[in-house]
């Protein structure tokens, strides 16, 4: 009790501190940078990574852009282009003019040459940044490209996806959580039993929720989904804290009229169940950390912490706002929707066989479609923008007007011979897909000696360390075509030279699949393991962690399954960061239902007595819990345009729906059945607990 009237006696210096801490929690929030670069969480030990790094750190270049520049002449271009070289952040611009006098016709070009810069109405030029693909000066400089060229000009590559990227979300993000709020708000007002509680739960969680966003600022940047994502999730996940305490101070007025009595018992039983039932989230957050693609750690530190100051806020924060409108609160009470589920329950006991096969045939169909699914998922984030978005139109161009699907980047040792160079470059444009190889030797042919070359265009290919080629392909990144390119093109430029590195989008991607497909297995075992030895000391058994992760497992496989049998292609994290979500946040369900149940054997119940009283008495916090979690994802899910927040959103609410049906349909016929293994596996029941070997549905 000590805890509980600590709080209350000192809830007001809590208020008053709380508010004080939302000023730099605000300023934090404010100035964390947010990452929109997917690939930037790849390992820093692979190739990849380190030829990006090379590229900037020694070559002065980072980001790489095709610009297309519709009907205009070539005069008007090389202006633009002269234009385009003194925008900040801009290391160099390839055209025409790079390396032939605009005095000379471009069509006397060879036909490889001109083809590979213009069609009929356009023309192609190169731009090269000295910051890296998604640094904030590299964004900045792509939006004055686009208002220097205005509407004939159409820029490509991952600096322009993530520049409409950060466009979109930061014109979403604050209408992911009005609507995350409004809806959480309908749904509590719905099923709680007082108009204004939910608005107090709104207060205490939103505190909570901008302490935990502007903690991120010690953290120096966190990922855009983990900006859209981390409020709509908090509130989604902490909500049932509030809930049981609202529950909890209200029971215990029933006992004791002092009012901050009742708060301070009331505070110390929900932190004894919250913890417990906190532990199982946090360890599902806990385990993206495991991942070697460091989105992961990025999304399940901050989430975790925020679960963590979820439980804080629900124990120190709204007590002191509910006894401080205590007044006002016993004035707007109001019956609860739910009905008394005492007779639904009995109903559902009489059927439950039915349950049991449905649960039997279900699993072999479920399991077939999340391993499925688990095979078609997408990794191009191009993919999950609008179509109408500047950078796919502009993609969409390049891909049909010039057959260019993806550019990947080659550095090789400078000091090779010329004639060696032109073998690698010979035997790579044999390679399938590959549509063009530009740089010295590619772009000037054998017969023009390299020394007169401008300085100006040597200075953008080559430097004492390094040469630098674009290839043109035709297969777009993520596939299986451009994935086997890569390997076919790494095996010539190893053979040539075993100091050269293949990078660019496509390369990373290749090695951001292989990773996350190793990730997927992990974080799954991490977190079944880390829940199970969880739920077993908790509930001191053997047999019910069994059973309570196999029936959330089967509501992740129906969820993760449904994709495959509606022909739905999910990004590539979705189903890595749900099925960790979903075990972990709605497990707690299914712990809610099983200590009732154990309670009451425990009592001497027989096992039908004991799952009924255990399904009645549930089913009211479990749809309070699992509508909060829909209510506040759902709305965003509908919302979003950017495909992987909508995609990951939708599959929370959809988890969340499931994950009630199948604790309140499957759990309890499960633990019918296996009553007599789980009073044998289950410390302190089978002394206390006599089984009947022959009890009636």
């Amino acid at each position: 009790m000590k805890t509980g009237k600590i709080i209350v006696k000192y809830r007001f210096p809590v208020l008053i501190l709380t508010l004080l801490l939302m000023i730099p929690a605000l300023l934090g929030m404010v100035n964390t940078r947010i990452n929109y670069d997917m690939l930037n969480y790849l390992p820093e030990d692979m190739e990849t990574v380190k030829g990006q790094n090379e590229l900037l750190s020694n070559f002065g270049k980072g980001a790489f852009s095709m610009i297309i520049l519709e009907d205009m002449a070539p005069e008007d271009v090389s202006r633009l282009k002269a234009e385009i070289e003194q925008v900040d952040h801009v290391d160099s611009v390839v055209w025409y003019d790079s390396f032939a006098d605009m005095s000379v016709p471009m069509e006397m070009l060879p036909d490889r040459l001109y083809n590979a810069f213009n069609t009929d109405n356009s023309t192609m030029m190169a731009v090269f940044f000295d910051t890296s693909t998604s640094d904030d000066l590299t964004m900045d400089a792509i939006h004055e490209i686009r208002g220097i060229c205005g509407k004939q000009c159409f820029v490509a590559g991952m600096s322009a996806l993530v520049t409409d990227l950060k466009d979109l979300c930061e014109k979403e993000e604050p209408i992911y959580v009005g609507i995350a709020v409004a809806l959480a708000l309908a749904a509590m007002i719905l099923l709680l039993d007082n108009w204004l509680i939910p608005l107090i739960f709104l207060a205490s969680i939103g505190m909570m929720i901008l302490l935990n966003l502007g903690s991120n600022y010690f953290f120096g940047e966190v990922s855009y989904i983990t900006k859209a994502l981390s409020a709509v999730l908090q509130l989604a996940v902490t909500m049932d804290y509030s809930v049981f305490l609202w529950h909890s101070y209200n029971e215990q007025l029933t006992l004791n009229q002092d009012h901050k009595a009742a708060m301070a018992q009331a505070i110390n039983e929900t932190l004894t169940s919250v913890l417990g039932s906190s532990v199982t989230t946090v360890a599902g957050f806990v385990a993206l950390c495991f991942m070697t693609f460091t989105m992961g750690r990025d999304l399940g530190i901050v989430m975790a912490k925020g679960v963590i100051l979820g439980v804080i806020g629900c124990v120190t924060v709204l007590p002191a706002l509910i006894l401080m409108l205590d007044k006002p609160l016993s004035k707007v009470s109001h019956r609860s929707l739910i009905p008394d589920t005492r007779k639904f329950a009995g109903h559902l006991i009489k059927v439950f066989p039915v349950f049991l096969i449905v649960f039997a045939l279900l699993i072999p169909p479920a399991f077939y479609g999340y391993k499925k699914t688990e095979n078609e998922v997408y990794y191009d984030m191009g993919e999950c923008l609008p179509k109408d978005m500047e950078y796919v139109i502009a993609n969409s161009k390049l891909r049909d007007e010039y057959d260019i699907a993806s550019t990947h980047m080659i550095l090789v040792d400078s000091s090779l011979d010329e004639g060696t160079k032109r073998e690698m470059i010979r035997e790579m444009e044999k390679v399938n897909g590959v549509k063009t190889i530009l740089g010295f030797e590619s772009l000037l042919g054998s017969d023009v000696p390299s020394d007169i070359i401008p300085d100006s265009l040597k200075s953008v290919l080559e430097n004492d360390k390094w040469e630098l080629f674009l290839i043109n392909s035709e297969y777009k990144v993520a596939g299986d075509q451009v994935n086997n390119q890569i390997d076919n093109l790494n095996m010539i430029l190893k053979h040539y030279d075993p100091t050269g590195m293949l990078i660019g989008e496509a390369p990373c991607m290749k090695d951001m699949i292989e990773t996350t497909d190793k990730d997927f297995r992990v974080v799954n075992i991490i977190s079944i393991v880390a829940i199970f030895i969880i739920i077993a000391f908790a509930e001191k058994s053997i047999s019910l962690p069994m059973i309570l992760i196999s029936v959330i497992e089967f509501a992740i496989f129906i969820n993760l399954g449904l994709p495959h049998y509606l022909g739905q292609s999910l990004p590539f994290i979705a189903p890595i960061c749900i099925s960790t979500i979903q075990l972990g946040a709605t497990v707690d369900y299914a712990i809610l239902m099983t200590t009732r149940y154990k309670n009451e054997r425990i009592r001497g119940q027989d096992k039908k007595t004991a799952v009924h009283t255990a399904l009645y008495t549930s089913i009211p916090s479990i749809l309070v819990s699992g509508s909060g979690l829909f209510a506040a994802t759902f709305g965003v899910a509908v919302y979003s345009e950017i495909d992987i927040i909508s995609s990951m959103c939708m599959l929370m609410a959809r988890g969340a729906v499931i994950s009630v049906l199948a604790v309140i349909l499957i759990l309890p016929p499960l633990l019918y059945v296996f009553d007599r293994v789980i009073c044998a596996t289950t410390l302190g029941m089978n002394k206390k607990v006599k089984v009947k070997h022959q009890e009636a549905y």
